[in-house]
């Protein structure tokens, strides 16, 4: 059967932009004189290559440099990106897409061919993407069987029928499949560049994208530009001419910068978000955004013994004070955190979990007894050291934490920080005893939070693992309302404690008065430069 949805979404998009690049005025507004959008991100990106990147702030860049098959709307539904539309068989599970007429920023061709490549990239074994798994999540056919190695990648069920026509054919029905087609990993890559190249093909002058933008300048650890792409299909309802991103790894700093008028965008720092919204309340913004943060406690073999004790992990949850973390520390509109997915997500039902309803002073009894039925005390304390990568809120909930732990249990405990990078590299090879951690969704339904902890993801870095979970898990993808089985995963999840869910966050924002057009409303923070417009000073 067709769905008109991408046709009609196409309609919407199309009403909503401004007709043309000499467009001066959008709204009754007058369009300032020079667009160019500055922001800031706190670490490095780890690769501009979509395949490989696996942060955020990576992912906000690959969606101007390179387009998927759909996109986001501002308000987060899915509209037409590189395809502009598809047809869904009779069972549910082949999707055709038709490819629209567009260019690489070299002037080639965009083709299905270039989306195959993309995806059997992502998924071989050799390439060893730490994405690999979203293939398998996307229920792509084969996926499972290719990234373990045991078919060749030409089986991975994608195919280029023609060169504008990609279909993709899936394992099983999976109703949420069209919003995963906005991740960067799904995007596709130019094949000759890339095997001409080979690593070299992301620098600057060198990448070829068939996003809105193109890669013009990266200082690591400093700064990432990106420029108006003319070749892009619709490059005419592009007002952004320049997005510069600044690395700029205090936030204090980088808030002092924005108040200068050297910054459009950047986070509020912990505990300033009363004060900063009182004195400039059209420009501090807080609303829901689909992250979870969350403490990792590492039960792999090379972790301490201590943590490989339920007793000693449901011990340093419990006592953990969130509401003062949430009230006291980040005052942001952050909410507590019992379980994994974020309250937001689309169609998730809260489950009933018993600690969440407990008072900070059940918990913190219920602690005492567990530590001590797990042999800890006066005569034998208990030391663990938490890791964070570098940033005054991670290192003041550290310190909150600490505390929390030193005077309901005992607990000695030690803070570790580095940059970013390396923070990713021990969590990835166990090098860690307890480790601060987000997860931010990669679309807006609750397997985007819960699949991360079975046992063949890649981002489970706690070594901890449940058949039953898994089984879950595996079962939801064929529900037509997976509802219980997310309720049932989430509840395994708090009665094994592989992490210690802290808070839900929002995104809690400074952003200057002139600019325009940031998805406010859409949970998962999908934000493109050609979406966003400067307007004139009053």
């Amino acid at each position: 059967m067709k769905t008109n949805l991408l046709l009609s979404a196409a309609l919407a998009l199309a009403l909503a932009m401004p007709a043309g690049a000499q467009t001066t005025e959008i709204n009754g507004e007058t369009l300032a004189e020079e667009q160019v959008f500055i922001y800031r991100i706190l670490d490095d990106i780890k690769s501009f290559d979509p395949q490989i990147n696996t942060d955020v702030s990576g992912s906000e860049i690959m969606r101007d440099l390179f387009e998927g098959l759909m996109n986001d709307a501002p308000d987060g539904s899915q509209v037409p990106g590189a395809a502009t539309e598809y047809t869904l068989s009779d069972d549910k599970t082949v999707y055709t897409f038709t490819l629209r007429d567009a260019q690489w920023s070299n002037g080639e061709p965009v083709t299905a061919g270039d989306f195959v490549y993309a995806w059997r990239r992502l998924a071989d074994p050799a390439f060893a993407s730490e994405y690999s798994w979203y293939m398998e999540l996307m229920g792509v056919q084969n996926a499972a069987a290719v990234i373990a190695g045991d078919m060749p990648t030409d089986q991975l069920g994608v195919r280029a029928v023609d060169d504008k026509t990609f279909e993709v054919t899936l394992d099983k029905p999976l109703p949420y499949f069209p919003s995963m087609l906005t991740h960067a990993s799904t995007f596709p890559v130019p094949e000759a560049v890339v095997e001409e190249l080979g690593s070299d093909w992301t620098k600057p002058g060198n990448l070829v994208g068939n996003g809105a933008y193109v890669l013009t300048e990266y200082s690591p650890g400093e700064r990432v530009v990106r420029e108006r792409n003319p070749l892009y299909w619709d490059d005419e309802n592009t007002i952004i001419e320049r997005t510069v991103t600044l690395v700029i790894n205090d936030e204090n700093q980088a808030l002092t910068r924005y108040l200068a008028g050297e910054l459009h965008k950047t986070e509020v720092p912990a505990g300033q978000y009363p004060r900063l919204s009182r004195e400039l309340p059209d420009e501090a913004y807080s609303f829901p955004r689909s992250c979870s943060y969350i403490y990792w406690f590492n039960q792999n073999e090379n972790g301490p013994e201590a943590l490989k004790d339920l007793r000693v992990r449901q011990a340093l949850s419990y006592a953990i004070n969130r509401q003062v973390i949430v009230e006291n520390v980040l005052q942001g509109g952050q909410s507590e955190s019992y379980n994994f997915t974020h309250h937001a997500t689309a169609g998730f039902e809260m489950p009933e979990i018993d600690y969440a309803n407990w008072t900070q002073a059940e918990r913190d009894a219920r602690a005492q007894e567990l530590l001590a039925e797990a042999g800890y005390g006066p005569d034998n304390p208990l030391s663990v050291t938490i890791n964070y990568n570098t940033d005054e809120a991670h290192e003041r909930i550290a310190i909150a934490i600490s505390q929390f732990w030193k005077q309901t249990l005992g607990v000695e405990t030690q803070l570790a920080n580095v940059e970013w990078k390396v923070h990713l590299e021990n969590l990835q090879n166990g090098e860690y005893e307890i480790a601060r951690y987000a997860w931010c969704g990669d679309y807006n339904e609750a397997s985007t939070y819960l699949d991360l902890m079975t046992s063949y993801s890649d981002h489970n870095v706690s070594g901890w693992s449940d058949t039953e979970y898994d089984g879950l898990m595996a079962e939801s993808k064929t529900m037509e309302n997976p509802s219980a089985n997310y309720t049932a995963a989430e509840k395994i999840l708090a009665a094994n404690m592989p992490f210690a869910p802290i808070y839900q966050y929002t995104g809690v924002y400074m952003m200057k008065p002139e600019l325009r057009g940031w998805p406010v409303e859409n949970l998962l923070q999908n934000w493109y430069s050609r979406d966003l417009y400067m307007v004139a000073s009053e």
